[in-house]
């Protein structure tokens, strides 16, 4: 073997060396995520925060490493060519077509990916100072730009510039799995499920509908209203003027008790009101949480697209969506749900589709309606009488109680498939 065939093996064996390096760079760094590589700056490990930095933007050193990956195998390929022409002549080109299957997937392929993905952290914390160092030069940093706008370019839309893309899907089954895994508490699970739910939340699923609002006229006396407010148990009570779609302010009980303290108990109530707010239905919750904070209000008035009013919504409304249901010791809690055994439960009509759902594992219909009740007058077409059913995917809904025109509760229960009839 002469000198330069001497030379040339070396340089293919530091050549699948450092294609090993990149592949192994490449499986660990886009398997780590970035909260990972936070919590392990956190914790001081060595050389975690030039890590954490690095999985920030993955797309600036994803591409540089695969073309130098693909850099390394080439070159691999045409210097092994070279030397096995020379060394075995006609037999050259089986014997650089085999080296390169069998030693390049192995050595530089198959093994440092495999150890990767057994040893995330480990292979992850290796690499990032060397692939630091490279993607901060600047014709990488340049050529990684370019190969950034040129798979923009082929890939429309979100290409690559904001990096991976995490669903809500995606995001909850990890939780799930922390859960499984006991990484995280059951009730963590159900607080974070509820804050990502938060979000595509708007007020009409969570305010107290026009039929249940406790409201006074105008034209009421301080001593009245009073009344109401210590039967009703609320600290806050709307006040309309000619009907309840002309709502004209907010009384407060610390103002009535004031009036009632100085003698003012003949006063009409429309004389101690203070503004009301108005949102629409369709407001997200989100948004009105951090209305209320800014303007430091506790109470909603809910009108829907034609400017009547559709409800009330109040600040417990919105953490209760958070924390779930906050009962004081005034409140006089209904059970939400009742189970009556045999698979059939008992529901509140307020409660909604989603719940229903996510409780009974069902797929009932979702539509213009947001609650159970909704969806039974939706499939009737008219007021049900107390007892009157209706079936939707394999399940059986009763109104159960029927108050006026409105349903009160609805007991659900399955509905067993014929079993088939045997042929003669």
């Amino acid at each position: 073997m002469t000198t330069s065939q001497a030379l040339m093996l070396a340089a293919v064996a530091a050549l699948v060396l450092l294609a090993a390096f990149f592949a192994m760079s490449e499986t660990s760094l886009t398997r780590i995520s970035r909260v990972k590589a936070i919590t392990m700056e956190e914790e001081g490990r060595r050389g975690a925060a030039r890590l954490a930095r690095l999985v920030e933007h993955p797309e600036r050193f994803l591409n540089p490493i695969l073309l130098l990956v693909l850099v390394c195998h080439l070159v691999v390929a045409t210097l092994v060519g070279a030397l096995a022409q020379d060394l075995f002549g006609a037999l050259g080109v089986t014997v650089a077509v085999v080296f390169e299957v069998v030693v390049i997937f192995v050595l530089a392929e198959s093994a440092p990916k495999t150890w990767a993905v057994q040893h995330t952290e480990r292979a992850a914390l290796l690499a990032a100072p060397l692939i630091s160092f490279i993607t901060n030069l600047w014709p990488v940093r340049q050529l990684a730009r370019g190969l950034i706008g040129l798979s923009n370019w082929i890939l429309p839309g979100k290409g690559l510039k904001a990096g991976p893309f995490v669903s809500e899907e995606e995001l909850l089954a990890t939780v799930d799995v922390a859960t499984e895994d006991e990484v995280i508490e059951h009730d963590e699970r159900r607080l974070i499920h509820s804050i990502i739910e938060f979000g595509d939340t708007v007020v009409r699923e969570v305010m107290v509908p026009r039929p249940d609002m406790v409201a006074v006229e105008g034209k009421d006396k301080v001593d009245d209203v009073v009344e109401v407010a210590i039967a009703a148990g609320f600290s806050r009570i709307p006040v309309y003027d000619q009907g309840i779609d002309d709502v004209v302010g907010i009384v407060f009980v610390k103002d009535l008790m004031r009036a009632e303290r100085e003698g003012r108990t003949a006063e009409e109530v429309r004389n101690l009101v203070r503004e009301a707010h108005f949102v629409p239905e369709t407001k997200r919750v989100t948004e009105l949480l951090r209305e209320m904070q800014r303007g430091k209000f506790h109470i909603a008035v809910v009108v829907d697209e034609y400017g009547g009013t559709a409800g009330l919504v109040t600040l417990e409304d919105l953490i209760e969506e958070l924390v779930g249901e906050i009962v004081d010791e005034f409140d006089v809690e209904e059970p939400g749900v009742e189970d009556l055994g045999n698979g059939e439960v008992r529901v509140n009509a307020r409660m909604p589709i989603d719940e229903v759902n996510e409780l009974l594992g069902a797929d009932l219909p979702t539509g213009d309606w947001d609650s159970v009740g909704g969806l039974v007058f939706n499939l009737l077409g008219h007021v049900p009488i107390e007892g009157e059913a209706v079936e939707v995917d394999g399940h059986r809904l009763v109104a159960e109680k029927v108050q006026g025109r409105r349903i009160g509760r609805v007991r659900i229960s399955k509905v067993e498939s014929p079993a088939p009839a045997s042929a003669e």
